[in-house]
């Protein structure tokens, strides 16, 4: 993911930093986190889908990482 997209893109429940994951165990595709609402938004296409609607939730094991 480009650096500097990821530098001004923020969680839209909390407003906190994002963390990029390449790909992990729960899916194929890599994702955006957000540690403090323990959200991960997908992206598509290389797109950043960045809906509540969209987001699901992280486990405790996936926080551990």
């Amino acid at each position: 993911m480009n650096q500097s997209l990821l530098e001004i893109l923020v969680c839209p429940s909390c407003k906190g930093p994002l963390s990029y994951q390449k790909n992990n165990a729960h899916n194929n595709h890599p994702e955006l986190w957000c540690r403090a609402e323990k959200l991960a938004y997908p992206i598509i296409d290389s797109i950043p889908v960045m809906l509540l609607e969209q987001a699901r939730n992280l486990s405790l094991e996936e926080l551990d990482q």
